[in-house]
Formats: structure tokens, sequence, C-alpha cells
């Protein structure tokens, strides 16, 4: 299944700040205390991006796992050497492509990640055979993306304003299906954990830009409600329409974000 689909970097980054601001529980928190990452570990962690799961494991450990970040994306990797530098890490972060052969020997790393990425993949059994090769015989993978239950408000604001079905995401629409039947055929045990963010709106204007960095003109997913800058923005003008009606009757928008975090172990 090719997926012909690449992230624009400030919508990912402008989704991350909204989750941060807005959220009611700490992604990062859950993280950790699920996978419980330890100085002396060798980590790796694919579609790193600009290095957000990267650093929160070097600052878990104080700096005594040997990570290593991984992804396509040069602008981001270079937003996480940045980064880098500023805080005085010393993860290795380099380019890696998750649809070809991880450059790295077999049994490798300790632990490999990947949050909301690597569910992109073309060939889920390559990549997670890959995943399955760098790790240690009791290593463990972790791979974190939406559920199909994620974020309905945003959804259902999109049906109201379109009255349109909604394209089929490939992270939410895999992600219990093939992503989790694929990793448990390969690893020798795989769970599926669950976390749920609710994300509150006091006004419009944040919705918006959450809208914004989820449709816009660049995100291939949704080219099939709107043909161009003119009807992407009278789109979103539809949306915000729906939103002041829901936020005035409601006094706030809450989205829920339901994110599975799958765990595998070799």
């Amino acid at each position: 299944m090719k997926i012909d689909y690449q992230e624009p970097s400030k919508d990912l980054l402008m989704r991350i700040d909204i989750h941060e601001k807005y959220g009611s529980a700490n992604i990062d928190v859950w993280t950790n205390d699920l996978l419980k990452p330890q100085a002396g570990m060798k980590i790796l962690d694919v579609g790193c991006g600009a290095g957000k799961l990267s650093f929160l494991f070097n600052e878990y450990t104080k700096g005594g796992a040997q990570i290593t970040g991984g992804d396509f994306s040069n602008e981001l990797l270079d937003k996480a050497r940045e980064k880098n530098k500023k805080v005085g890490a010393n993860i290795d972060f380099q380019f890696l492509d998750f649809n070809q052969k991880f450059n790295f020997p077999d049994n490798t790393f300790d632990l490999c990640t990947s949050a909301f990425a690597i569910y992109y993949a073309s060939d889920l059994d390559f990549t997670f055979g890959e995943a399955h090769r760098v790790l240690n015989k009791g290593g463990r993978l972790f791979v974190s993306g939406p559920l199909p239950e994620n974020k309905q408000m945003f959804y259902d604001i999109i049906k109201e304003a379109t009255n349109a079905t909604i394209p089929p995401m490939p992270g939410s629409s895999r992600f219990k299906g093939d992503i989790f039947n694929t990793i448990d055929k390969i690893f020798a045990k795989t769970e599926l954990h669950k976390f749920e963010n609710h994300l509150t709106f006091p006004e419009v204007s944040p919705f918006i830009d959450y809208v914004r960095a989820s449709l816009g003109e660049d995100r291939k997913l949704w080219t099939s409600m709107f043909n161009g800058k003119d009807e992407y923005e009278a789109l979103i003008g539809k949306i915000e329409t729906v939103a002041k009606k829901w936020i005035e009757r409601d006094g706030k928008l809450v989205m829920t974000k339901v994110v599975g975090g799958i765990l595998a172990t070799k």
C-alpha cells in the first residue's frame, strides 16, 4: 500500500503545541510510565521529526541512554540538531526512510519507538520486519498513533459544515487492524495500550488553528474536500461557522484525542 503523503513540518509542530497548551493529560508522562527507558539502553526513534520523543528519553535517563533519532525530513532533522546543541544533548540525529532498509546491524537496539509516523509505512511487513531485525532479543517496539475514535468532535464539526464524507485517515484506519496484526505476527508478544487527552478550546480561534494544521492545502489526505486555495478558505469558513455555533451552545469545544500505543517484545 503506497501512501502518497508527507506531513508538512509546520502543521505537525502547530498541532504538538496545541496539544500541550489545551490538553488535560500529558502523553510524555504516559509514554515514560509505560516504557521506563533506562540509562545504558540503546534506543532508536523512527520518524523522530524534530526530536520530541528522543529528547524526552534523554531527559528521563539523564543523558544515560544512547539515542538515535531518524527521519527523512531534513528540515525537521535540522531543528532537532539545533536543539541538540542548545540543550547539550548527545543524540545522534540522522536520515532514515522507514520504507527502506534501516542502516543498522541486526540486534543493535534495546528499544525502537515511533510516535505518529511509522504507521504511514508503505509495506508494513517490511518496515516492522526491519524494526524487529535491529532489536536485541527481548528488545521492545513501541508505536503510537490515533485510534479510530480519535478526535471525533473534529470530524463531527466538519461533517456538519460540509455534509461530505470524511476521507479515510491512514493512521487511525490502519492502527488497530493492519498495524497491530502485522506487529503481532512478527513479534513474540504484543499489547495495545490507550491514552486519552481532552483538548478544551475556550474560544474558536485555536480550534481553527488546529483545523488549518490538519487540513492545510498541502495535506494530500484532504484534497477530496477542496480544490485550490479558494475552496480551501471557503471550507475553513464553513467549519468556523459551525464551531462558533457549538461554542455558543456549549461554552467551549472539547475534542478528545484517543491514542493507541502498541508495545511489542521480540
